[in-house]
């Protein structure tokens, strides 16, 4: 168990550098959306596991405050699931990919 636990004190995340990738207004207004769709993942496999609405996160009882609507997060929620998205699209575009709409 100590083998694992001075791994895990060592490990050092080294994410794609995505600070130099501008994206297009068509790509920034794509972010919201797939924001909305990361929350609706997340929510959907909290509600899977048992987890259910409640004011207070509560991890023994499975309650969790943002099991709600993505439009009825706090705007500080729906930051975090719009920085995820943004730098989903910027690491698909640094790793050469284009997004196209049809």
């Amino acid at each position: 168990m100590q083998i694992f636990i001075k791994k895990m004190n060592t490990y050092q995340p080294q994410p794609i550098n995505t600070a130099d990738v501008k994206l297009s207004e068509e790509l920034r207004a794509l972010t919201e959306k797939l924001a909305e769709n990361v929350h609706e993942v997340w929510s959907a496999g909290r509600i899977a596991d048992g987890w259910r609405y409640g004011e207070k996160r509560d991890d023994s009882r499975k309650l969790h405050p943002c099991l709600l609507p993505y439009n009825q997060l706090p705007e500080s929620e729906k930051e975090y699931d719009r920085n995820t998205a943004i730098q989903t699209i910027k690491t698909i575009v640094k790793l050469g990919y284009k997004i196209e709409k049809p």
